[in-house]
This record gives structure tokens, C-alpha cells and sequence, in this order.
């Protein structure tokens, strides 16, 4: 593993149904939706709850699904030196206008990762995230950054460090939660506020983007102390973080 932190940008990001309710899709999406969840009803049915309206299945599923949702939070953060200490450094994107979102992210991964040891690292980051990201730029007609761009490479090229995959040693059977690991490894749980079911009410119907943010932000520094702990490297303390503006 590597062990060099400041050579590693830790990555969470926060996603939300394109709309608020279903109704307001365009008409052609909402239709390739309802096909979508018949799909879904029939493969996975505890999933899609009849006892739901459509726009509340909506609101509850869409926003996993890259071509029905869009990225409303990307935070990141760092390590670097600070009179000679070692600093974590968190920084958000947000709001609702993704494309601003994904091309500021886009911008700084150009400024950043300039050196093929560096490395990206998230809690289920080769399925969830980098694809997500990747697909909602091509969608916004945005170039997808050499550094993520993966398609077609082998799993030994990527330079993604992923925390669900370490805790797996190779066992595929079951997903672990960032949540549970922070449990059972003593770190300070990122879920005392929110958890991912509520980011869409919050966002739509609470129009609270900064407290998604902030909890966002938690997730990238408790995936950054397990990876600390996974490298049995001391755990970043409360002190040593900093909030970008």
C-alpha cells in the first residue's frame, strides 16, 4: 500500500435524482425511468416499495443511477506538511449546478496529480464513484480528466486506492459500509447527521446543500483515518484537519 499520504486525494461525492419528482422528467427519461423500475421490481423486489408513490421510489432510487441523477457535492482532501506536521486539508464542491461542480473537480485534478505515483482513494471508489464522475462529464459534454479516464484498462493501471477492496482481501461476497469499518476500527463515525437516504429530501426539500456538504466532507476524512489504520499509520487527529473555503 502506499504509505507516502501526500501523494493520495481522498474523494467522496454526494448524488441526487435529476429532478424532485418524477413528473418533471423529460418525457422521453421518464418513460426509459418506468422501464428502469419494472426492471429493477423484477430483479431486486424488496428494493421498490408498493407501498411508495412513484415520485417517492423516484426521489428513493434514481440517484445511484448516473443517466437518471446528477453529483450535487464532490469534496476532497489532502495531506500535506505544515511546519513540519503532517495536515489534512478538505475541500468541497456543491450546489446545483453540476456542471460547474464537475468542471471545477476537473480542474483541480489537472492541477494536482501531475505524477503517475499519485493516487485517488474512496470507500467503493472503482464502482461507485470514478464511474459515476466519469459518466456525468461525458453527459455535460466534459472532458473526463486523463487521470480517471480508466476505460479499457486493466485493473492494474488504475491509480485508485479503494478502501472497500483492501477490507475484502479478495472476498467479493458481501459490501461492506464506510459506516461499519469506522465502527468497528474506533473512528469517529462520518454518519452522526445524515445518512445517504435523506441527501435528496435535504437537498430538494430542506435546500440544505452545506450540510450535505459537511457530510460529505466527514466521509473523506473517515475513509482518510481507515486508510491510515489499514497502512498502521497514526490516525489523523480533529486539529490537524482544515476546511478549505
Amino acid at each position: 500500500m502506499n504509505k507516502n499520504l501526500e501523494k493520495i486525494l481522498f474523494l467522496d461525492i454526494e448524488t441526487v435524482p435529476q429532478t424532485e419528482f418524477l413528473h418533471s422528467l423529460p418525457s422521453d427519461l421518464r418513460a426509459l425511468w418506468i422501464e428502469k423500475i419494472e426492471n429493477i421490481r423484477q430483479r431486486m423486489p424488496d428494493s421498490i416499495s408498493d407501498e411508495l408513490t412513484d415520485d417517492e421510489n423516484f426521489m428513493k432510487t434514481a440517484g445511484v443511477y448516473s443517466e437518471f441523477s446528477k453529483i450535487i457535492c464532490i469534496s476532497v482532501g489532502c495531506f500535506y506538511r505544515k511546519d513540519n506536521k503532517l495536515v489534512f486539508r478538505v475541500k468541497s464542491f456543491s450546489g446545483d449546478d453540476e456542471k460547474s461542480i464537475l468542471n471545477d473537480f476537473s480542474t483541480l485534478l489537472q492541477k494536482i496529480i501531475i505524477t503517475p505515483e499519485y493516487q485517488i482513494c474512496g470507500h467503493n471508489i472503482k464502482e461507485f464513484d470514478i464511474p459515476f464522475i466519469c459518466r456525468r462529464l461525458l453527459i455535460n459534454n466534459l472532458e473526463v480528466p486523463a487521470c480517471i479516464n480508466v476505460a479499457g484498462k486493466k485493473p492494474w493501471e488504475t491509480p485508485f486506492i479503494d478502501t472497500l477492496e483492501l477490507w475484502r482481501f479478495g472476498d467479493y461476497k458481501n459490501y461492506t459500509s464506510l459506516k461499519l469499518l469506522s465502527t468497528v476500527f474506533g473512528i469517529p463515525t462520518p454518519k452522526d447527521d445524515i445518512d445517504a437516504s435523506q441527501v435528496a429530501e435535504i437537498f430538494y426539500r430542506g435546500k440544505n446543500i452545506a450540510r450535505i456538504a459537511i457530510y460529505c466532507q466527514k466521509d473523506v476524512i473517515a475513509t482518510a483515518r481507515l486508510y491510515q489504520r489499514f497502512c498502521s499509520l497514526p490516525m489523523l487527529q480533529d486539529e490537524d484537519i482544515e476546511f478549505a473555503d
